[in-house]
């Protein structure tokens, strides 16, 4: 498979015996569901609930390889960078990121890493910086296969018309995050709000 390196991310091959490490963080957003593996980030999703033995299941079915809630310094790292994020106080995150795909999905996903913080492209935007101007709606799947939500940030891809478009975790934590980004004042969600989910295309 073929992979790349940027100075954002580093994707790496990960070996189905390799076991991911999972951990629930809690987040103005609601609960995050983590993953590591090899000491880097391979998933990061919104959940509403925690169920550990179901979502361990089901995340191993998923990635193909065991899957169980445990610790890992990678997720403590993770968690405390999510943390000032959401304070507002980090901007890039550092923690090292694995997610492999394909080909194509890799080129979203650069791309989706250089959208700068705070600031929005559209999905015809997107499809013109990987090259393929008229692959809007394969532009679109790929984002919504991203399985590690806010590190790569899907979130800062709106419609052309400036409307927020789609968003896998709903358009409540969507609007959420951009006004975030942007600094925009406004009452944050209580811990624990249930958000509307979209299904993933």
């Amino acid at each position: 498979m073929e992979t790349r390196e940027s100075t954002q991310s580093h994707m790496t091959q990960i070996f189905a015996d390799e076991p991911v490490t999972l951990r629930w963080i809690e987040s103005p957003v609601g609960i995050l569901l983590a993953g590591a593996v090899d000491g880097e980030v391979c998933l990061l999703e919104f959940t509403d609930e925690r169920r550990p033995e179901t979502q361990s299941a089901v995340i191993g079915e998923r990635l193909g390889r065991p899957a169980a809630p445990g610790d890992a310094p990678i997720l403590d790292l993770l968690a405390a960078e999510l943390e000032a994020y959401f304070r507002g106080d980090l901007r890039a995150f550092t923690v090292p990121l694995s997610f492999p795909g394909t080909p194509f999905q890799h080129r979203v996903w650069e791309e989706l890493l250089r959208i700068p913080y705070g600031e929005t492209i559209s999905y015809a935007e997107l499809a013109r910086r990987v090259e393929k101007p008229a692959a809007t709606r394969a532009v679109g799947h790929a984002n919504g296969c991203n399985r590690i939500v806010i590190l790569i940030p899907c979130h800062r891809v709106i419609a052309s018309d400036g409307g927020l478009g789609g968003y896998g975790g709903g358009l409540a934590r969507k609007r959420f995050l951009l006004g975030l980004e942007r600094g925009l004042d406004g009452p944050a969600p209580q811990r624990g709000e249930q958000f509307p989910l979209f299904p993933r295309s």
